[in-house]
């Protein structure tokens, strides 16, 4: 269905305004990768990484903050 709209131009419904939650200072330094994109650890506990998003409500946005085990890939702390 979403190639046949995108062949005959047409778009859904989209409700509401853009929210934009990031907004980048270009002056400020961009911190150092220190995995180096290699997002793979040989045991348990070896590497950590951290992730935020949000989540739409009906009363406005959620900021949610993980932090995942990269080894078995599961979350292991949030707030």
């Amino acid at each position: 269905v979403a190639r046949l709209m995108r062949a005959m131009g047409l778009a859904g419904v989209v409700r509401g305004r853009k929210v934009r939650t990031t907004v980048p200072d270009p002056a400020a330094a961009c911190p150092r990768d220190r995995v180096n994109r290699q997002f793979k650890a040989a045991c348990p506990n070896r590497l950590w990484v951290a992730d935020f998003t949000y989540v739409a409500t009906w009363s406005g946005f959620v900021y949610v903050a993980f932090v995942i085990d990269v080894f078995a890939r599961r979350i292991v702390g949030w707030r």
